[in-house]
């Protein structure tokens, strides 16, 4: 399995290159994006090498790192990412989009794209870690089908949906 070009009402999920850090970060560069995840913004050339690292993939042959960024049609600008950790029949899910592009559903509309290829590539679990005070990410969980459950792992709950019978 490996990500390919999904195509959602606004968006173009891109499969990662190193081209796009450069771009991505300019996208992430606001501190607030760290809040709940930690760290700090990255410098284009640091964001490079990591972007390096998840275009080699997982060391693990057993693990898929699958990572796409969101490029809004409208204007052809990278305004976030996603990405799909697929190990056995589970994909842990994450999402970001840049401060400027906040508050228009870029990132359920991605989500939702996200999840819905992993269906069809029979991935019968999607599971995404949340913490409890990020309203804006639980309201994406939601939008892509997640719903919360009782389990939570550093500090954050697990959201789960049953993609296929």
């Amino acid at each position: 399995m490996y990500p390919v070009r999904i195509r959602t009402t606004r968006l173009d999920l891109l499969p990662l290159r190193t081209e796009h850090a450069t771009e991505m970060a300019a996208v992430l560069s606001d501190p607030a994006l760290h809040t709940f995840i930690g760290g700090a913004p990255l410098s284009p050339a640091a964001l490079r090498t990591r972007y390096e690292r998840l275009a080699a993939g997982s060391p693990d042959p057993a693990v898929r790192w699958l990572n796409w960024v969101l490029r809004l049609r409208a204007d052809a600008h990278l305004a976030g990412t996603v990405q799909a950790t697929v190990t056995g029949s589970e994909a842990e899910i994450a999402w970001v989009v840049g401060k400027p592009w906040q508050g228009r559903g870029l990132a359920s509309e991605a989500a939702r794209g996200l999840v819905s290829w992993l269906e069809e590539q029979a991935v019968p679990t999607v599971v995404a870690h949340i913490h409890p005070d990020h309203r804006a990410s639980a309201a994406v969980a939601t939008a892509a089908g997640l719903t919360p459950t009782d389990q939570w792992q550093d500090g954050e709950i697990r959201w789960r949906r049953a993609t296929l019978p």
